[in-house]
């Protein structure tokens, strides 16, 4: 092995993997982090253990691409380091701490691609506590993994393109859906056309699915609003409101997410500079058309660097290592870098359209009741989000989370700190973009007590 630090890759998704083969293929060896126990990503993640089920079953028409970026990535054994079930919790002074096996090893880096990916972006409403209530990527991750179904009867909720997937998914698996509750406008949907031009295979099979949906018996439901997830022990059924009445429909699981958010504490630890995405509705680390970071050797790739898709994490991953290599003064394809960039913008493109088919739920904030949990891992109500901002006049996030323990829980905010902000907002009648984000720390998720005075004590040594 070089005796000059390793690149470093977070994540063995799409972008991860097309980073590690452009920077292999340059003679270079990488060293590849990443949580889950195999490669893929979400996306095109592998079942545990084989259970008979084919890439049909378990990718759908996208089986081609999963069994490309496996079979891909295999064939880079020996030319790389790879660390599954491995967390990287802090990075700071070009070196990243990492637990793998149980113990933590602090590994000096010499350019660092992030391709953390993302998770999904969840508002809180009565009863999305509940056993039996998923988020859409946990659903798809028990079915594809585990071959599990959340529920015997299941409703899918939220607003996104993953919403009908995961719905066609646990379908085609032979689960009962009993429907898809969609929170945007069915109007909202004719703004698809728009991508035709672009993108229409993809159209197209969206629109396949959602007709095999209706065709199976799944009843579809657009612009559900006032949603309540009904139960005492557990999900029994979900109500919302549709032309002035309230419907019912009982179930055991629920499926629930409204698009992804971008997993970026990695980067901020790093150092990135951050800027607001209206688009996204949230900071994400400011980056050049080819990844490239404020901070000089790191490179963002994939939906960590923005919500984006598989399709362009491929690439985005690919353009992050061409870059890594320029900046090194190494030989590289600028052509091919040049055509990256060229498609990357049109799928962009293909996100506006997306993003209007798919709009987010704009009156969340003014009507979560004040009972409603907003951050489970602190149990803070609405309510009492409502009475620390009025009470201690809070403005910024940060402030907010001091004096309400709101993201001060396992989540570090992954999952209540995009509701914080947007009730923050409403509630102080700021823009989103004014109330701030909430700061990353070490360690980005929970690891063993003793794990981090290990690693404090040999820091100090």
């Amino acid at each position: 092995m070089s005796e000059r630090p390793q690149p470093l890759i977070v994540g063995a998704g799409p972008a991860g993997i097309r980073a590690a083969q452009a920077l292999v293929a340059a003679g270079l060896r990488p060293l590849v982090v990443d949580e889950a126990p195999a490669c893929g990503g979400q996306i095109y993640r592998q079942r545990l253990v084989p259970d008979g089920r084919s890439s049909r079953d378990l990718y759908g028409s996208e089986a081609v691409k999963a069994e490309a970026l496996h079979r891909d990535f295999a064939a880079l054994a020996g030319r790389l380091d790879y660390w599954p079930q491995s967390l990287l919790w802090n990075l700071r002074d070009g070196r990243a701490d990492i637990m793998a096996e149980g113990t933590s090893r602090q590994v000096a880096y010499d350019g660092l691609v992030l391709a953390t990916g993302a998770t999904d972006r969840i508002l809180p409403i009565p009863g999305w506590t509940l056993p039996g209530v998923f988020t859409l990527g946990g659903a798809q991750i028990a079915l594809k993994s585990q071959g599990c179904a959340i529920g015997n009867r299941i409703v899918f909720l939220g607003s996104g393109p993953l919403l009908y997937l995961v719905a066609w998914q646990h379908m085609k698996a032979g689960v009962a859906v009993a429907a898809v509750l969609d929170t945007a406008p069915f109007s909202a949907k004719f703004n698809l056309l728009r991508g035709l031009p672009l993108f229409p295979e993809i159209v197209l099979r969206g629109m396949r699915m959602t007709a095999e949906l209706r065709l199976a018996g799944v009843a579809l439901h657009y612009g559900v609003g006032d949603v309540r997830i009904l139960g005492e022990e557990r999900v029994e059924g979900i109500a919302w409101g549709a032309a002035g009445s309230e419907r019912r429909l009982p179930c055991d699981g629920i499926g629930y997410g409204l698009a992804l958010r971008s997993e970026t504490q990695l980067a901020d630890l790093a150092g990135c500079r951050f800027a607001f995405n209206a688009r996204d509705r949230a900071f994400l680390p400011e980056r050049d058309a080819a990844g490239r970071t404020s901070m000089p050797g790191v490179y963002l790739a994939g939906d960590g660097a923005g919500i984006a898709g598989a399709d362009a994490a491929e690439r985005a991953g690919e353009l992050a290592a061409l870059a890594l290599l320029e900046d090194r003064g190494l030989p590289h394809d600028a052509a091919r870098a040049q055509v990256l960039e060229a498609e990357l913008a049109r799928i962009g493109h293909f996100r506006e359209v997306l993003e209007s088919a798919f709009p987010f739920p704009p009156h969340w904030a003014t009507a979560v009741a004040d009972e409603t949990m907003l951050c489970r891992c602190e149990e803070v109500r609405a309510g009492e989000v409502r009475r620390a901002v009025a009470g201690f006049g809070v403005h910024e996030l940060n402030r907010l989370k001091a004096v309400s323990r709101v993201g001060m829980g396992r989540c570090q905010g992954r999952i209540c700190g995009a509701a914080a902000a947007e009730l923050l907002a409403h509630e102080t009648g700021r823009d989103l973009a004014a109330v701030g984000r909430l700061r990353s720390q070490a360690p980005v998720k929970p690891i063993p007590l003793t794990l981090a005075l290990d690693a404090h004590r040999e820091a100090a040594e």
